[in-house]
């Protein structure tokens, strides 16, 4: 089955502004998230992508703009599964403001048990993203071989609720796990389970390239066999 490269979009105005974002049109990257982004393509210039598939929302599109210039033919996709979640009420208001609300303990502590005022729930944002992931595994697989490589750019808490799937993590955890803006995760899907190869990398990702002696011969990428550690560069 094929790995999985999940990106975060680059640093937006909302990330350095303090508000959660959600779905809100016209969220962008700031300059240093688009600085981020114009590094991505030679972060993976190593490793073959059969293709990238994004949430619609404009800050992961342009986070994938320079990548799409560096590689004229892989094919993009949107996907409407990966979207951010969807945080009704809250939507556009400071992080900070939304600290005193009662509500935010539980998305903090217990956020299975979470629905937003006006919008999703937590276990439904989940569901869709893992949903989305399992087709797009199959559909790589099917037109790509078992040991292509693709990517998916997306946001954090959509991230952290597909590595904490892959981990076989309760919901309830997915808070204690991270992903920087701009960073890479990397999840090996098999028949057997999936490995989680690096968790928010923000440096060098040549390890995850596959070498020549296993694409001679067959051998599953880098942690098939699940010896691969979990790496991270904060």
């Amino acid at each position: 089955m094929p790995t999985l490269l999940l990106v975060r979009h680059g640093r937006s105005t909302a990330n350095t502004s303090g508000v959660l974002a959600g779905r809100t049109p016209g969220v962008l990257l700031d300059e240093h998230g688009a600085a981020q982004a114009a590094a991505l393509p030679a972060r993976l210039a190593p490793i073959p992508l059969a293709a990238a598939v994004h949430s619609p929302l404009e800050r992961c599109r342009q986070t994938l703009e320079p990548l799409a210039r560096a590689r004229p033919e892989l094919p993009l996709h949107t996907e409407e599964r990966i979207s951010e979640c969807d945080y009704g009420d809250w939507t556009g208001r400071k992080l900070a403001e939304l600290g005193e609300e009662p509500l935010m303990a539980t998305v903090q502590q217990h956020p299975s048990a979470v629905a937003f005022p006006g919008g999703e729930t937590m276990r439904g944002m989940q569901a869709r993203a893992v949903d989305a992931v399992r087709e797009w595994n199959e559909r790589i697989e099917r037109e790509h071989g078992a040991d292509a490589t693709y990517l998916m750019c997306s946001h954090g808490d959509i991230i952290k609720a597909l590595v904490a799937d892959a981990l076989g993590l309760h919901l309830d955890l997915f808070q204690r796990l991270h992903a920087e803006p701009c960073s890479v995760t990397a999840v090996r899907y098999t028949p057997r389970r999936p490995f989680l190869l690096r968790l928010g990398e923000t440096g060098d990702l040549s390890s995850l390239a596959p070498r020549e002696e296993d694409a001679a011969q067959g051998v599953p990428e880098a942690g098939g066999d699940g010896r691969a550690a979990v790496g991270g560069g904060a």
